[in-house]
């Protein structure tokens, strides 16, 4: 049995008889073989694997794209290697780059929750195809995310619509760039309409920052609109209220962003933006495979994908 037959087996080749690859497979199996994956690399060129950075694989949006990504990858048959960056470590693409070219990937998708000082100017080295998950703009590399940007000014004209005179806004951590893209649609929105937007209120994510922000705003006069960055936050301030004695949405409306809580919490409340951050994961993911197979057509592109209002029963029409 030559070299070439047991490569061709390994390699999934339709030009080996059945018979001969079933005595290959099964020669294979008793001797445990593994395919050397770096020979394979030098012969195709790539490795068919990519590598997912990230800040932080348990928050749920990035849990969800992740799931996309290795979906998407599993269906074109790539691997995914992933590499966390921890705060210990230094903090930028170049930094993340560097690290990943000594792993047998081909492409690095970027989690980007927060700014790395070098967005703006990094240029991914020849060979490796670089995208990132993030509304920022970027003229060297691929960039996808949900509109973060949008998904405020969506939330907030839907209040105004209402006849709400304002809406106060309950943020994420200062770092996180989706915060920061949501509360500036907030505040375009507002500004679009004649609105000075009120003082945000900084939440961390966490349901209880949410609470506390739910009580904060209780004792607002006239407020009757609340927007918060996430649906934790959001169902912290409807409980928030509640202790304080208000009523949603009879008192106070409010409004959250994701809608993860819809499998969690029965007979659920909550208007919420739902993002697919699954599309996102998958869209990625095939960005950067297509690069890969065709580098030659390869060019910056930036890509938003539109949330989607699920109205249930926390807002207010005080226009009847």
């Amino acid at each position: 049995m030559s070299s070439k037959t047991v490569s061709r087996v390994s390699n999934g080749s339709d030009s080996v008889r059945p018979a001969t690859r079933d005595m290959v497979l099964a020669v294979m199996d008793r001797l445990g073989y593994r395919p050397n994956f770096a020979a394979r690399a030098l012969k195709r060129g790539r490795f068919k694997a990519i590598g997912v950075a990230m800040f932080d694989i348990v928050a749920t949006g990035n849990l969800l794209t992740l799931e996309g990504i290795t979906k998407a990858a599993s269906d074109l048959d790539y691997a995914v290697t992933i590499t966390m960056m921890g705060k210990g470590q230094q903090r930028s693409l170049a930094a993340v780059v560097e690290r990943m070219k000594n792993l047998p990937v081909d492409g690095v998708i970027v989690i980007l929750e927060q700014m790395l000082p070098d967005v703006g100017t990094f240029v991914p080295p020849a060979g490796m195809e670089v995208l990132l998950v993030t509304s920022a703009q970027s003229t060297t590399m691929s960039t996808i995310d949900e509109d973060q940007y949008g998904c405020s000014t969506m939330v907030t004209n839907y209040f105004l619509d209402r006849g709400h005179r304002t809406v106060h806004f309950v943020s994420g951590p200062e770092e996180s760039l989706d915060s920061h893209f949501r509360e500036q649609g907030w505040i375009d929105a507002l500004a679009r309409r004649g609105v000075v937007a009120p003082p945000v209120i900084r939440g961390d994510w966490s349901a209880d920052s949410g609470f506390n922000a739910g009580l904060e705003l209780a004792h607002v006069k006239d407020c009757t609109a609340i927007y918060a960055a996430n649906d934790n936050e959001a169902y912290g301030v409807m409980q928030g209220l509640a202790a304080a004695g208000k009523r949603v949405p009879d008192d106070v409306s409010v409004i959250g962003v994701d809608d993860v809580l819809r499998n969690l919490i029965p007979r659920l409340t909550l208007t919420s933006v739902k993002m697919n951050f699954g599309a996102v994961g998958r869209r990625a993911f095939r960005m950067v495979a297509r690069a890969i197979e065709d580098p030659q057509r390869s060019r910056p592109t930036r890509e938003l994908i539109p949330g989607v209002l699920v109205e249930r029963s926390s807002v207010r029409d005080l226009t009847r």
